[in-house]
């Protein structure tokens, strides 16, 4: 069977998502992701340009802003619902482990 398309996101998609809260265009949102994960992950143009236009096509961001070829984008209620969804998976896989290492400790 198929993956359902964004049903669980990549580090990076998720940190995309994040900074797309607030309206950024691509140059701010591969300077937030570093700077918010203490350098821990990047996000390079080809992949980021990628994700946003297939984001876009999904309806999970829309474009706000374009001025010559810098565009900025917001995330949609669909988007926000596809980040928070994964928060929570990211929370319970915590808590999974969490409860595993009680276990060894029995």
């Amino acid at each position: 069977m198929p993956r359902v398309r964004f049903q669980t996101l990549t580090e990076q998609m998720y940190y995309i998502l994040l900074c797309l809260r607030r309206e950024s265009c691509g140059m701010d949102i591969m300077d937030r992701i570093p700077a918010m994960t203490g350098g821990r992950v990047h996000v390079g143009s080809g992949t980021l340009y990628h994700l946003l236009d297939q984001f876009q096509e999904a309806g999970m961001i829309r474009l706000t802003r374009a001025e010559g070829r810098r565009r900025s984008y917001i995330l949609t209620p669909l988007g926000r619902e596809a980040l928070e969804a994964e928060y929570r998976r990211i929370c319970a896989q915590a808590q999974d482990y969490q409860r595993a290492l009680e276990e060894e400790q029995r």
